[in-house]
């Protein structure tokens, strides 16, 4: 098996929410829209980011559980500069995010902070001066 994510899917409480915080808030597009069920915006050359509504998301996952602060995952936009991170971070919050973790200077050379979207879903916004950080620009 090939190492590949093709979707990264988020359960929403509320698409229509969230569809606004993505959509107009972020300024994202979406490829498919349907209403009440689930949003889809292309993320990358080969990635979709799938915001899907709960109820909707029952029926086929079965129960989703949630408990109290972060989920045990992040999501990762980067950036080529440090005041890109400060600047989609601020684009965030105008679009309704909470501001989790201010920006700040890494031990390992990076500078990064964290907005949560309107579920809580935690995004890591990162400048990463390293290889790694650079072959997904």
């Amino acid at each position: 098996m090939d190492p590949r994510i093709s979707f990264v899917t988020l359960v929403v409480r509320d698409l229509a929410r969230s569809r606004d915080f993505y959509l107009s808030g972020l300024g994202w597009t979406a490829e498919v829209d349907v209403p009440g069920e689930v949003v889809m915006i292309r993320a990358g050359d080969k990635l979709v980011l799938s915001l899907w509504q709960e109820d909707a998301a029952v029926a086929e996952l079965g129960p989703i559980g949630r408990g109290e602060g972060a989920l045990p995952f992040t999501l990762a936009h980067n950036v080529d500069s440090p005041e890109g991170v400060d600047a989609v971070l601020a684009s965030a919050r105008e679009a309704g995010a909470t501001i989790t973790a201010d920006p700040v200077t890494r031990d390992w050379g990076g500078y990064t902070g964290y907005f949560a979207d309107p579920d809580g879903f935690r995004w890591e916004v990162a400048y990463n001066p390293g290889p790694i950080g650079q072959s997904v620009l």
